[in-house]
């Protein structure tokens, strides 16, 4: 393997690193694993719903959230209830 295979493939890893997220946290501090917060989400009701959006509008709803200090799914929902019932 060539020199410049080997910096690739480290600064892929390093990408890779960067944008894991990291997982949701439970009150006692652990983290909690998908399959557990798909559990606790499907027992509030909620249901994944992916949908492609301008990057505008979703910068928006990124902002709007922050300054009503709202998680976007919860901004989301919100407007979606008013639209519909509009």
């Amino acid at each position: 393997m060539k020199k410049t295979d080997l910096e690739k493939n480290k600064a892929l890893k390093l990408i890779h690193n960067m944008k894991r997220t990291t997982p949701p946290v439970q009150a006692s501090g652990k983290p909690v694993d998908r399959r557990e917060q798909r559990r606790l989400d499907q027992a509030q009701g909620l249901v994944p719903f992916a949908v492609k959006l301008n990057g505008e509008l979703v910068k928006a709803l990124h902002a709007e959230a922050e300054a009503r200090q709202l998680s976007v799914n919860a901004l989301v929902s919100e407007l979606l209830e008013k639209g519909l019932r509009g």
